[in-house]
């Protein structure tokens, strides 16, 4: 599992961010340990309270435990994951809470722990825990027989297309991959040899150079979306700086957005919102069919729960009445007859738990199984999307130096029925520009 920690307070919005279904098709909140309440706003608030006892300000440790895409991981594999962390870090027998999420087909899990020592109101250090969760990161892709990234075997191979989250919310903004804005850069980086050929490159894909505030050289495109060529392109900033020259030379971020503002006529504007209108519609049948699973999945897990619960009460009862009462009772407990029948009932509610959550794994695996189908339609649409608006940026970029004619209102006849005619996978080659 690839593991990712961090040390931080506020719990109550740490708690809101769980909890909330936006992004996921799924949340379960799986564990709440060593709390007063069961309730986890409850639970960190009074993690808060604790704290506010100490000099702490990151007293909470928040870590997801992120197995391979199609990998199916059962809830105890994730317990026991979280028991082999909190043992490496020393935080054995502090609180702490699972939430499982599930988004994309996948099962995600993140634990929160405390690290305030109640009695000693003491945070506990955790030094040098990046090191240590490398580590169980390590054994469980081996204990599972999974491939392990190449990255986590060795940093330098790490993926040279990683990005933040930021730069996921601003690819998302733009309706691109952060992976292929990368992969963009890091092309026009390694195929040219000076800053002339890197600022045409770039041109020709729909990104401008500017000189930025902070970041040194960044690029700009036709939506005013600002992106650090260093970061994107994977390379050091004094790199960008040596051959781009004089960053000076460069407008700064607010002339180049105006310039390309000033480019944008309102005929690139309509071929931009068909060409974005186009491929949102299949996002949307795809969207539509991913909400509809993910309602039917949810009701068929509350389906199974209200099951279990009438089960384990009706157990729970036929247990109970195996254990002899009154002076039957008091006979037993003589002999030694109540013990073992104790021991019986105890032994069957720890099978019937086992069974239960057995039956819970197997219909989220095969829930999730399901959900892997249409994520796999999804990514399809997604990579002719990313495709599709690729090309418009480069056609955006080609057709904002010419001077498009007015053309006759028979020629965008034409113009709309070819488009019609050749949607697919290179329908938005053109949008409507002329050759």
């Amino acid at each position: 599992m690839i593991i990712k920690a961090k040390e931080r307070g506020c719990g109550a919005q740490l708690a809101r961010y769980l909890l909330t279904m936006r992004d996921n098709d799924h949340v379960e909140l799986h564990e709440v340990r060593g709390f007063v309440t069961d309730d986890l706003r409850g639970a960190f608030c009074e993690a808060d309270a604790i704290a506010a006892g100490t000099r702490c300000q990151n007293h909470l440790f928040s870590i997801s435990l992120n197995p391979p895409q199609d990998a199916t991981v059962t809830a105890e594999e994730f317990e026991a994951a979280a028991n082999e962390i909190e043992r490496k870090l020393g935080l054995e027998g502090q609180p702490r809470a699972i939430i499982f999420h599930e988004k994309d087909g996948r099962r995600h899990a993140h634990v929160v722990w405390s690290r305030i020592d109640a009695e000693r109101m003491r945070a506990i250090n955790l030094s040098h825990y990046k090191l240590h969760l490398r580590d169980v990161s390590r054994d469980l892709f081996r204990s599972h027989g999974w491939d392990m990234p190449k990255g986590l075997r060795d940093w330098r191979e790490r993926d040279p297309q990683s990005f933040t989250r930021e730069e996921w919310q601003q690819a998302r903004r733009a309706g691109l991959d952060p992976k292929h804005i990368k992969a963009l850069f890091q092309e026009c980086w390694s195929r040219s040899d000076s800053g002339a050929s890197f600022a045409q490159a770039l041109k020709e894909r729909g990104f401008t150079l500017a000189r930025g505030d902070r970041r040194g050289v960044v690029a700009v495109d036709y939506r005013g979306e600002v992106y650090a060529v260093a970061r994107q392109a994977g390379v050091k900033t004094k790199d960008v700086v040596a051959r781009i020259g004089d960053a000076e030379a460069l407008p700064s971020v607010d002339q180049a957005k105006a310039t390309l503002a000033a480019q944008m006529t309102d005929r690139i504007k309509g071929f931009i919102r068909q060409a974005e209108l186009e491929a949102g519609q299949g996002r949307q049948a795809l969207e539509f069919r991913r909400s509809e699973m993910a309602g039917r999945h949810r009701e068929e897990r509350r389906a199974l729960r209200e099951a279990h619960e009438a089960r384990w009460t009706a157990e729970t009862n036929a247990r109970a009445a195996r254990l002899p009462r009154g002076f039957s009772g008091i006979w037993h407990r003589i002999t030694g007859k109540y013990s073992k029948i104790r021991e019986q009932n105890e032994r069957a509610a720890w099978a019937a738990l086992l069974r239960d959550r057995a039956e819970r794994d197997d219909l989220v695996a095969m829930q999730l199984d399901e959900r892997r189908d249409l994520q796999h339609d999804i990514r399809q649409q997604r990579e002719r999307q990313q495709a599709d608006l690729l090309l418009l940026r480069e056609d955006v970029a080609r057709y904002q130096e010419m001077a498009l004619p007015d053309r006759t209102a028979e020629r965008r006849e034409l113009d709309r029925e070819g488009r019609q005619r050749t949607r697919g996978r290179d329908r938005g080659r053109d949008y409507g520009f002329e050759r």
